[in-house]
């Protein structure tokens, strides 16, 4: 097995015709708010085979303007926005408090598409956060009552430790609270779905949120989009 990078680098393909299809997308036909269009491509990944479509790059900055990412899961999408979780405490929660501002992206290569969305990020109430955390896996309730995201670990085994006490409390406790846990919003203001081409004529069609729908009012309100190709 090749084990130098630039040689596993050169004997990669992208968009493997035995593992990849890629789909006839036509932007024109398009609906007019990124939601609708979201949801039947997200849709259509799961129906594809696309394993874990619902996990996306969160990226932020933080105080000092300094990008980061990560890998998280999508909880939801509705008109208030796209949301996630995590503790308040943690460095993306950190961030988020400084410069309440972020970008997501998704990548399924089953179908060579990809969907970003930028804007806004709000949290949501203490209560909703917590019932968003009681709807999930135990294992989910026991990691964030260990707590500590981000901090510095002194070792794996104080790790197993504090596992183990958060486990066996959110068996005994299944509402159990985790007072820094937080359910996240991004509002987009733009979102942006790429199709990709096996001749490299990739589609991008970008939605942005009309600059008077922009401000005030309230989220359920309903949007006004503008539409636009990019050059890929």
């Amino acid at each position: 097995m090749a084990t130098d990078l630039h040689e596993l680098l050169r004997s990669l393909r992208v968009w493997d015709p035995e593992v990849t299809e890629l789909p006839a997308f036509d932007p024109a036909a398009a609906p007019a708010d990124p939601l609708t269009l979201f949801t039947a491509w997200f849709a259509e990944a799961v129906a594809a085979g696309e394993r874990e479509p619902h996990t996306m790059t969160l990226s932020t900055a933080d105080a000092e303007g300094l990008p980061d990412a990560r890998i998280v899961m999508l909880h939801g999408a509705d008109a208030d926005g796209w949301s996630f979780a995590s503790h308040a405490t943690s460095r993306k929660g950190r961030s988020l408090a400084a410069r309440p501002y972020a970008a997501l992206t998704f990548y399924w290569p089953v179908q060579g598409r990809q969907v970003r969305l930028r804007g806004p990020v709000a949290a949501s109430p203490s209560a909703e956060s917590q019932a968003d955390l009681h709807a999930r896996s135990t294992g989910a309730l026991a990691a964030a009552l260990t707590g500590r995201q981000s901090e510095v670990l002194a070792s794996p085994e104080e790790l197993a430790r504090e596992s183990e006490a958060a486990w066996e409390r959110a068996r005994r406790e299944p509402d159990a609270p985790s007072p820094t846990w937080t359910l996240y919003r991004l509002r987009p203001e733009e979102a942006e779905f790429f199709q990709g081409d096996a001749r490299r004529r990739h589609l991008r069609l970008r939605y942005r949120r009309d600059s008077a729908a922009q401000g005030g009012g309230t989220a359920r309100e309903e949007a006004s989009w503008g539409r636009e190709l990019l050059w890929p």
